[in-house]
């Protein structure tokens, strides 16, 4: 099982966490939404859950459920600054596609 993030991606999650304050890291999971059925979820962790994998990343923590974790196995998260706009970006190996506004993907 692997997860990647790039420099971009690891500066600006540190950032949050250090603005925050606390926290283990990252949680990056999924949820079932969307047009094509799933989404990127991303949020703060404070206590790991029994069927959580961590990965750090360039001193960072990166959490996956178990059950996440077959979806985003090989996954790299990405910070980016197109204009205006800013985000993370996902390049996920398992993705079959994605809808049109790119909010969700499926497998």
């Amino acid at each position: 099982m692997s997860v990647s993030m790039t420099p971009a991606a690891s500066e600006r999650v540190k950032s949050f966490l250090t603005n925050r304050g606390k926290g283990l890291g990252l949680r990056l999971g999924i949820k079932t939404t969307g047009c094509s059925g799933l989404a990127y979820v991303l949020e703060f962790v404070d206590e790991l859950n029994e069927d959580d994998q961590m990965f750090t990343i360039d001193d960072v923590n990166v959490i996956i459920d178990g059950k996440s974790l077959v979806y985003l196995d090989g996954i790299e998260l990405d910070f980016v600054k197109e204009g205006l706009n800013e985000g993370f970006k996902f390049t996920n190996p398992n993705a079959k596609g994605e809808c049109g506004c790119g909010e969700s993907f499926n497998v």
